[in-house]
């Protein structure tokens, strides 16, 4: 590695030169741990997570988590580089998968938390470089924010960074996967017997189509509903007694997932059971008057709705805003990198949000 490049690009070169993807992030996990050990940190290790707190944590003042994920989705196919080679171009480009979701978020997150350790803030700061983001499992995010209020750590506002090209996103819909059974009675299609699951479903799937709550969110709109899978039948001459489909709810604040779920089952007929997947990815809306927010503003962003979602849907508790470097269009796509002078102006901009943030 390039010794004349600053530690925390050099860091980020060797996370991308470290495979960790999803539930198999102990190699990025050892890496960030002795980085931060190195560079006069104390850092403790949760499982794939790594955190530490700021020197004179103090429980009677507020807390500031600064949280990125450092797992990977796997590779795309259409690589044309190797996903994992961190070759930075003349006109300083860094490439590997992982350096712009969310490896640069991750070392800017880390580089400032370093700078920003030792200086007396109103706040505590807390850094939080967490696993499972990208498939939302149950040994990140999900076990980390328990694990932290069992050590007596409460959170009350937390930066997550995520490539949005340091803009503030305020808010992202949560996510309510809901798997549907419609039942019908079989029958012969020749003799016309029986009652055809699939149009019982059709007309289920219409009233979702209509479906329009009283309460529409004011920062996320209406809840968005589409149907995305279906089968049935087993043979051209057999009318289906069972219709299975999927429909994608993208929820807002207005309502709870488990709200929302019960309102869809009360829509539908009494032949079709909907069953949610899981209720955990929930909406997630910052008030536009929050010091996070603010603080954004004054240096210069423009408030807007993520359309992806994060481990801010795990953050049920207090206010988080996402904010972080790199563009979302790069995530998950072949050949991906991230502007090292977008991981300058992250840990410029990090730096200015903070020293004169009020919590």
């Amino acid at each position: 590695m390039n010794t004349q490049l600053p530690s925390h690009i050099s860091l980020l070169r060797d996370l991308i030169a470290t495979p960790s993807f999803s539930r198999g992030e102990e190699a990025t996990a050892a890496l960030l741990y002795d980085w931060l050990a190195a560079h006069g940190a104390s850092p403790r290790r949760f499982r794939n997570n790594i955190w530490v707190l700021a020197p004179g944590y103090d429980p009677s003042r507020p807390t500031l988590m600064l949280n990125s994920h450092h797992d990977t989705v796997r590779p795309a196919a259409s690589y044309t580089r190797d996903p994992f080679d961190p070759v930075i171009t003349p006109d300083g480009c860094l490439y590997g998968l992982g350096s712009n979701d969310a490896g640069a978020s991750v070392v800017s997150l880390a580089r400032v938390f370093l700078d920003l350790h030792d200086r007396q803030l109103p706040f505590n700061l807390l850094l939080a470089l967490t696993a499972e983001e990208e498939v939302g499992g149950e040994n990140g995010m999900r076990a980390f924010l328990p694990m932290l209020a069992g050590e007596g750590i409460a959170i009350n506002a937390a930066i997550v960074g995520e490539p949005t090209g340091m803009q503030p996103a305020v808010a992202e819909r949560g996510l309510l996967v809901l798997d549907a059974v419609t039942r019908g009675v079989a029958g012969h299609a020749a003799r016309g017997e029986g009652i055809n699951a699939i149009y019982r479903a059709m007309t289920d799937i219409d009233r979702l189509r209509s479906f329009s709550p009283p309460i529409v969110s004011a920062t996320l709109g209406p809840i968005g509903v589409n149907v995305t899978q279906i089968n049935a039948g087993h043979a051209h001459n057999a009318i289906p007694d069972e219709c299975r489909w999927v429909a994608d709810i993208r929820t807002t604040d207005a309502y709870t997932n488990e709200q929302t779920a019960s309102m869809l089952q009360a829509l539908v007929s009494p032949h079709t059971t909907l069953t949610p997947r899981s209720t955990r990815v929930r909406a997630s809306v910052i008030p536009t008057a929050h010091p996070l927010v603010q603080g954004a503003v004054r240096l210069g962003g423009t408030p807007f709705v993520s359309p992806t979602t994060s481990d801010m849907s795990l953050m049920y508790d207090f206010p988080s805003l996402k904010i972080g470097p790199g563009e979302s269009s790069r995530s998950h796509a072949a050949d991906e990198y991230i502007l090292l002078s977008e991981i300058d102006n992250a840990v410029e901009s990090y730096t200015n949000l903070l020293t004169t943030l009020s919590l």
